[in-house]
């Protein structure tokens, strides 16, 4: 039984990971800035943690507590909808929390001993037109507030002496509770994908497996290069939940 920490835990990926994660018998502790939806933490069977990422204070003490092997950070600061004019609302916002809140986390997270640090990042962010992109091909620079979180959220988690970090570079999301919801386990038209109960199988498969590194997760269409992810994590990209 490994002792997890998740941030973000009832988020789009948060969720369905929540579950992978419980099912397979370790000791889950899923944050959430609402007293109201602690409860829905321990109906998945996570011990809850209230706590703001941004209180780095309260967060040290919570995850200190929690005494984890391993912190996954789910944590995003987008809007319900994907009207445009929101989305750009929200950058600034969701670059926060990669680069403040991440920071946040992984000092929490060596204060707790834990060696082990999994993060959600974008695999959309690439600089090249050639496809697939494979994980060695750079992003775009920091530029813009998007690109700036992203550099910042990644080269904490792989660049933090003390720590194996691992980085998920998700496709665009689908599946319940995201933009794309109506499609259901129906892909929306286009390449660079991914269904939310996939995304979470490959958290769950870098909880114990996979080197220190930056891994594609998405589907097998030929925008993102998945091969790393495949053989090292054990990633598969049809996975789904049962009901």
């Amino acid at each position: 039984m490994t002792r997890i920490f998740v941030a973000g835990a009832l988020g789009v990926i948060g969720k369905p990971l929540m579950r992978l994660l419980v099912a397979a018998g370790h000791d889950v502790t899923g944050t959430t800035r609402s007293v109201a939806k602690a409860a829905d933490l321990a109906k998945l069977g996570a011990t809850p943690a209230v706590v703001d990422v941004f209180d780095a204070d309260a967060l040290k003490a919570a995850v200190v507590a929690a005494k984890p092997d391993v912190v996954i950070h789910q944590l995003t600061d987008l809007p319900d909808s994907s009207d445009p004019a929101a989305i750009s609302k929200s950058l600034e916002a969701n670059a926060r929390i990669r680069i403040e809140g991440t920071y946040n986390l992984i000092v929490a997270a060596k204060s707790a001993g834990s060696r082990r640090f999994i993060a959600q990042s974008i695999g959309f962010l690439y600089a090249s037109k050639t496809l697939p992109h494979h994980e060695g091909d750079p992003i775009k620079p920091p530029g813009d507030v998007s690109a700036r979180g992203v550099h910042a959220l990644e080269g904490a988690v792989t660049g933090t002496p003390g720590i194996d970090g691992i980085v998920l570079r998700y496709g665009k999301l689908y599946g319940p509770g995201t933009w794309n919801e109506k499609t259901g386990d129906n892909k929306p038209d286009g390449t660079g994908y991914i269904h939310v109960d996939a995304a979470a199988q490959a958290a769950l498969m870098a909880v114990t497996r996979g080197a220190p590194g930056i891994y594609n997760v998405a589907e097998d269409d030929g925008e993102l290069d998945i091969g790393k992810a495949r053989g090292e994590l054990g990633f598969d990209p049809g996975f789904r939940l049962k009901a």
